[in-house]
């Protein structure tokens, strides 16, 4: 399904941009209709994408070697409601998401970093590299729950 950066980039693009419109929608309930729940369940499952995604950009901008303005930018583009959307484009466009995903070394000294050697090692074992995942994002979703949402819970 990801077999590019590019597909598992865009997916996860567009689920953050999904899961504003969930939180939002959340919010407008609770203001409209005195439904706090709705905003837990939308703030969830948006904080869990939310946290997907920045994994997936980091994942992504290693993969592609981005220098440290795009890997921010698509990082930060998660803050801004939809911003993920319109970033992807542009990545896009600018050839930022071209390619393969890097699963052998190459004559490039940089894939002598430990770095990249650790990237190439999860690359191989997809079903690994998606178990870290998920259990890093979770680890931070519960973290952060534990903390408690911006603002305080007034």
């Amino acid at each position: 399904m990801f077999r590019t950066p590019l597909n598992l980039f865009r997916t996860l693009a567009i689920a953050e941009a999904v899961s504003w419109t969930l939180l939002i929608g959340g919010l407008i309930l609770r203001a409209v209709a005195d439904l706090p729940v709705a905003v837990t369940i939308g703030g969830g499952i948006h904080g869990f994408v939310f946290l997907a995604y920045g994994a997936t950009a980091v994942l992504v901008a290693l993969n592609q070697r981005w220098g440290l303005g795009p890997a921010a930018l698509a990082i930060v583009s998660a803050v801004i409601p939809y911003a993920t959307v319109p970033t992807e484009i542009w990545l896009h466009r600018t050839g930022r998401l071209r390619g393969a995903w890097r699963l052998d070394e190459t004559a490039d000294p940089r894939d002598r970093r430990p770095i990249d050697r650790l990237l190439r090692f999860f690359l191989r074992r997809p079903w690994a590299l998606a178990g870290a995942l998920v259990a890093v994002v979770a680890l931070v979703f519960v973290v952060l729950l534990i903390v408690g949402p911006p603002g305080g819970k007034g």
